[in-house]
């Protein structure tokens, strides 16, 4: 547990999946993301949907690989490969 991955994470301010995925991240012991607000900086938006090829936040990243929204977060979570892949 002692070298957790890099999570990065684009949000908003108001977007309820963004706030459920960092309680997730919480909970699994995550103390430290890099969040990005797209709704502060639209050319940040542009580098996301460019980098995912999808629109929606939150798009996650953990280490080098996307993870994609809150529904997979959860769908690793529930499968077991979350904490691995956090490198928990």
């Amino acid at each position: 547990m002692s070298n957790p991955s890099r999570v990065r994470m684009y949000t908003t301010a108001v977007c309820p999946y963004c706030i459920r995925a960092k309680q997730l991240l919480a909970a699994r012991g995550v103390t430290d993301i890099e969040e990005i607000r797209v709704d502060l900086h639209p050319e940040q938006r542009a580098a996301m949907v460019d980098a995912t090829r999808r629109r929606t936040v939150p798009q996650i990243y953990i280490g080098s690989a996307h993870v994609g929204g809150c529904d997979e977060l959860y769908a690793l979570d529930r499968a077991g490969k979350l904490l691995p892949l956090l490198g928990f």
